[in-house]
């Protein structure tokens, strides 16, 4: 998220989807051939699938109208936040539907290099934060403020935390501010990862069966707010100047993201339907929690949960297509 998810799990599931998966070894990929080699004569988008679910529902519907709509091949490519961008440089994927902001990233390949260009607003805005359970901060509302949080350190320690607070954290992979913001802001906490946003889930979700307190990294949009409702912890304002400090020194909060698409430039010159079709993509927060609980809470494959959504809501995709 930084996060720049910044930055966020399920993992994608789907049957008709070739995935090339990456993990802590994803910019590898970059260094290949594409795996993918199109027929003659078949028009075919790649397109990149980031880990975290809201990502995963936006790629969902966007390969269902491509296939269904204008006539394409969808190939999916499962990245990580940083590798993506190397891949979309290089014409490895065409195009990312989902960016939390990576100001180094945009630098190299949209200024310098030229090789990527912006595809427009996703519509949805991301934000951030730390979180605790509202059944926990109705109780004890001073735990809402991070000048706090050393005074209910003990009751967040875990096996896992070695004597101190848990903060949990999502993948390893994502791009946070955390163990900088523990050091830096001088808390008793330990930043503990679940290894995955999935996992993260199953963690928040059995914490709130059994009422127990708990601190977590956590962002918005996400479905799992309908279920377990949370309440973010103030830290210290956010300022450009404090997101502007070397990542070891941060020492404030989250920004608030509006999600951005990125196209390959060659693409997005020459990529004609696809291209046209991807640049209009844009829906709301609401929409992509709806496709986004129904992957990973009632565990539809992606591609299902796609076609209910689109049922539902022609009013709102149609307008995406580029001969309407």
């Amino acid at each position: 998220m930084n996060r720049s998810r910044t930055r966020l799990l399920v993992a994608l599931a789907s049957a008709t989807a070739l995935l090339t998966t990456a993990g802590c070894g994803a910019a590898d990929m970059t260094q290949q051939a594409s795996p993918f080699a199109a027929p003659a004569g078949v028009r075919t988008v790649t397109l990149s699938v980031q880990s975290w679910v809201g990502a995963q529902a936006n790629v969902a519907v966007a390969e269902q109208i491509l296939k269904e709509e204008l006539g394409y091949r969808v190939d999916l490519v499962q990245t990580d936040e940083v590798p993506a961008w190397d891949a979309l440089s290089q014409g490895r994927v065409d195009a990312i539907l989902e960016d939390w902001g990576h100001p180094d990233q945009e630098k190299l390949y949209i200024d310098e290099k030229k090789t990527i260009v912006r595809g427009g607003d996703l519509g949805v805005t991301g934000h951030i934060g730390w979180y605790v359970p509202k059944y926990w901060a109705d109780e004890n509302p001073e735990v809402t403020d991070w000048k706090n949080l050393n005074k209910f350190a003990d009751e967040l320690k875990t096996a896992e935390s070695g004597g101190k607070g848990q903060l949990m954290d999502g993948s390893p992979s994502y791009v946070t501010n955390d163990v900088a913001l523990v050091k830096n802001l001088d808390l008793d906490y330990k930043v503990v990862f679940a290894g995955s946003e999935a996992a993260q889930i199953t963690q928040i979700q059995q914490f709130a069966k059994e009422k127990k307190p708990f601190l977590s990294y956590w962002y918005q949009p996400q479905w799992l707010f309908n279920e377990v409702p949370m309440v973010e912890v103030k830290l210290p304002e956010y300022t450009d100047a404090c997101a502007a400090k070397d990542p070891a020194d941060i020492d404030c909060a989250y920004p608030t993201t509006p999600l951005q698409k990125f196209l390959n430039a060659d693409f997005a010159e020459r990529g004609g339907e696809a291209s046209a079709f991807l640049k209009k993509f844009h829906w709301s927060e609401k929409d992509q929690n709806e496709v986004s609980e129904m992957i990973a809470a009632e565990k539809l494959d992606p591609q299902e949960a796609a076609k209910r959504w689109i049922e539902r809501h022609p009013d709102v995709w149609r307008k995406w297509l580029p001969r309407d």
